[in-house]
């Protein structure tokens, strides 16, 4: 008796010891533990998502993939599978199964290491929400007390709706519903037996059972899983047989972008991050900006076109990379094409084989083609030798057995050499009426730079940035009819500054009309000499713009500030909606992850209907006025006098290239900056106000010729010609407080001769002088009405 009682004394003290032990550990570890009540408002780390104004999906941003899904919308066959492989018992235990803990125990008094096993999925969520993936048996303990405090407080279908949501699958999918969209792009209750055994493997060891990266052991996990799902009941032998035979069909179905506008996407994205800080991108925002697919998609080949087209023209500059590929397999090829930079539309290529009449090339992926010699033709010369260095070539040198290249498949459908433009572009639309952008590309790609020239860059904007200083002089009584010397300026000594015309020719006494038709230079600082420079400045603030825009100095009305494309297009939509200010937004509306609307924008907008008219209706300055007013910050007669003159840059000046549109609603003014380092254009219609840039990132030359009114001027009428296909032509009717006279084209006054043209000023300066210069108009060129400004005009003398 003696020697039973000594044989269980041991035993006895040490469950003592652990029990008192254990006693302890709660009662330290109880008060520490975090507030299970929180897994009621779990938010689920969601990607922030970005559509168009027309829905069509463009970019997501986030780590995890994530579809929150409620238990109810899972199927139970789905449920089971988990079941199955992860915890049989999950409705019978209270959250730590005994019998596999007591499993676990054992296993490690036999083999002296530690195993987690039997982790119920209670124990599964626990450890996810709260607690780090170390092993030992404190952070054991502390699960364990952490899974009954859970099981206490939740009920078994919450857990198990954490769970399924929360589950790690690869791939960035955490979470079923992603899961099943990401392996099967199916809805869950389109899942069979054998894809949610699949499915249900995967959490167990997210690399080793995928079905992507290890389909053999994948499979064989889950035809296990099937063989579990039997034996508990939950199909049966048919179902059984029929899912052991299925072929598993699991591949990554990532939901491409439908529409390709990656510098509005992350655009969105740095905006919500500064409002809702860097979790923004995890909270399962829905983005909703203001661009049109269709515009966007314009914009975006618009602006490629006009790049390729002037890379064309300035000649090839060779491979991006010559390789030795003498005993080169088709893999080794491979390897070297996949690590070109993805360019939309051109494709790498590495020239196999050159011949008299074209070259072979391989594409990659055992894809093989043939370049004729047409398609290698335009690769000869290089015309601007100063900016490409490039050899002369002849067509049956064009390129060399080797050579990187780029190739795009042409009208037929062949691929033809290109190559990826060098010179840099930017488009951006606005809508003149609210400032809503419906178009915007910062770049040939966003996968080649992520710098977006159409908001981020500043650049001289040139002749482009002239027509607010004319607004300020019709502001103080200058018209379109006033004259102005077109002559050499005289400068101070100190000022080292010569400036010219472009075809360094000096035309005299010209009309503000001609002088802005023409971009004359001098005729252009002659008058703000006139204007004065601070009156100027403070007039186009109006505009928006800055300090940065306005250098002291008269080359100002030459554009020697810094703008950017965006900001520009701001300046012109005072002119394009009758003189009010608009701010270009891109968010039209934000949800949160259960589709409440948390931001809806409502900007200050101008009367949409009270500026130009369409079809039958008549437009005055007057109509259905928006919820919000914008500011109205030059007078309607003012932006009346612009887009006439603007009219005139395209009817007689430097954008005549635009008449091609045959659209007599279309205006703007062109811009060249110093040695063709900067060509703009910058104009409106109605509907949209469209500004256009062309230039090297790193101010080099674009060369002679390739000014505003061709290299960018080419872009923003591609654009153009798409956006207004379907748009009726928009007239404007003359504001209030003008009348028609007839004026000297010579002297810039009222005439009662023939021939005098007509042009429309205000009925109040009408008697103030008979030698007081008025606005000029000739009806014959086909342009909108003409109008003059309210202010006192000035006599000639002011002006010479």
């Amino acid at each position: 008796m003696h020697f039973i009682s000594s044989a269980f004394a041991l035993p006895m003290q040490v469950a003592l010891l652990g029990l008192v032990g254990a006693t302890v550990f709660v009662g330290v570890t109880l008060p520490d533990l975090p507030d299970v009540e929180q897994l009621r408002n779990v938010q689920f780390k969601e990607p922030l998502r970005v559509y168009a104004a027309d829905g069509a999906f463009m970019s997501e941003f986030g780590v995890q993939r994530r579809r929150p899904v409620a238990l109810k919308d899972v199927p139970p066959l789905v449920i089971q599978a988990f079941l199955a492989t992860e915890d049989s018992r999950f409705f019978e235990h209270r959250g730590v199964d005994a019998v596999g803990m007591g499993r676990a125990i054992l296993s490690y008094l036999q083999t002296g290491t530690k195993s987690q096993g039997a982790s119920t999925i209670s124990m599964q969520v626990t450890r996810n929400f709260f607690l780090t993936p170390e092993k030992t048996f404190q952070r054991k303990l502390t699960e364990v007390l952490l899974t009954l405090h859970v099981e206490q407080t939740l009920t078994k279908e919450e857990i198990l709706e954490l769970y399924l949501n929360q589950i790690f699958f690869g791939h960035r999918a955490y979470g079923i519903g992603a899961a099943a969209a990401l392996y099967y792009d199916k809805p869950l209750d389109q899942l069979t037996a054998a894809e949610a055994a699949m499915l249900a493997g995967i959490p167990k060891a997210p690399s080793a059972n995928n079905p992507v990266t290890n389909p053999a052991r994948a499979l064989e996990r889950r035809d296990y899983i099937l063989g579990r799902m039997r034996e508990l009941g939950y199909i049966d032998e048919d179902t059984y047989r029929t899912s052991l035979a299925a072929p598993d069909r699991a591949a990554l179905h990532r939901r491409a972008p439908e529409l390709e506008a990656g510098y509005v996407a992350e655009m969105v994205r740095a905006e919500m991050i500064r409002f809702y800080g860097e979790d923004a991108i995890s909270q399962g925002y829905r983005v909703t900006a203001t661009v049109d697919s269709r515009l966007q998609t314009d914009a975006q080949e618009a602006l490629r076109t006009a790049l390729r087209r002037y890379d064309r023209r300035h000649g090839y500059r060779g491979p991006e990379a010559s390789l030795d590929i003498a005993g080169m397999t088709e893999a080794d090829m491979d390897a070297h094409l996949s690590a070109a930079t993805r360019i939309p539309g051109l494709e790498p290529a590495l020239v196999t084989r050159v011949t008299r009449r074209g070259a072979e090339v391989y594409l990659g992926q055992g894809r093989r083609s043939t370049l004729g010699s047409r398609d290698l033709s335009w690769a000869r010369t290089s015309r601007n030798r100063a900016r490409w260095n490039g050899p002369k070539r002849s067509a049956s040198n064009a390129v060399a057995v080797g050579d990187l290249i780029r190739v795009k498949r042409n009208q037929d459908g062949d691929w033809a050499l290109t190559q990826v433009p060098a010179v840099s572009g930017a488009l951006v639309s606005i809508d003149p009426h609210d400032g809503a952008v419906r178009a915007l590309v910062g770049g040939y790609a966003f996968t080649g730079t992520k710098f977006n020239r159409a908001v981020d860059m500043r650049r001289q904007p040139g002749s482009s940035f002239k027509p607010f200083v004319y607004a300020a002089a019709l502001s103080r009584g200058w018209t379109p009819a006033s004259l102005v010397k077109d002559v050499a300026v005289k400068l101070p000594r100190r000022e080292r500054w010569n400036p010219k015309n472009a075809d360094h020719k000096e035309l005299g006494p010209i009309r503000l009309r001609q002088a802005l038709a023409l971009s004359r230079n001098l005729a252009s600082i002659n008058l703000l000499q006139s204007l004065g420079i601070d009156a100027a400045q403070d007039y186009i603030r109006r505009f928006g713009f800055g300090p940065e825009a306005m250098p002291q100095g008269l080359s100002m009305v030459l554009g020697t500030g810094e703008l950017s494309p965006v900001k520009l297009a701001e300046g012109y939509a005072v002119f394009a909606n009758g003189g009010y200010h608009v701010i270009p937004y891109f968010i039209e509306r934000i949800e949160d992850a259960d589709g409440r609307v948390v931001f809806q924008a409502n900007p200050p907008s101008a009367c949409r209907d009270c500026w130009f008219k369409t079809g039958d209706g008549s437009a005055t300055t007057r109509g259905t006025e928006p919820t919000r007013m914008a500011e109205r910050v030059i007078d309607p007669r003012t932006a009346f006098q612009m887009t006439s003159l603007l009219r005139e840059v395209v009817e007689h000046g430097t954008a005549t290239r635009a008449k091609k549109l045959e659209r007599p609603d279309i205006v703007g003014k062109t811009g060249t900056t110093n040695d063709y380092r900067d060509a703009w254009f910058a104009g409106y219609q109605a509907d949209f106000v469209t500004v256009a840039w062309m230039g090297f990132d790193d101010f080099g030359k674009l060369g002679r010729g390739e000014g505003g009114g061709k290299a960018a001027l080419g872009m923003w009428v591609d654009f153009m010609r798409e956006a207004l296909a379907d748009r009726p032509i928009a007239t404007l009717d003359l504001p209030a407080g003008l009348i028609e006279v007839r004026v000297d084209p010579a002297r810039g006054v009222e005439t009662g001769s023939k021939n005098g043209i007509l042009e429309y000023v205000q009925e109040e300066f009408r008697t103030e002088a008979e030698s007081a210069p008025v606005a000029v108009a000739d009806r014959s060129r086909g342009g909108p009405s003409r109008s003059v400004n309210r202010s006192a005009p000035r006599v000639m003398d002011d002006l010479f």
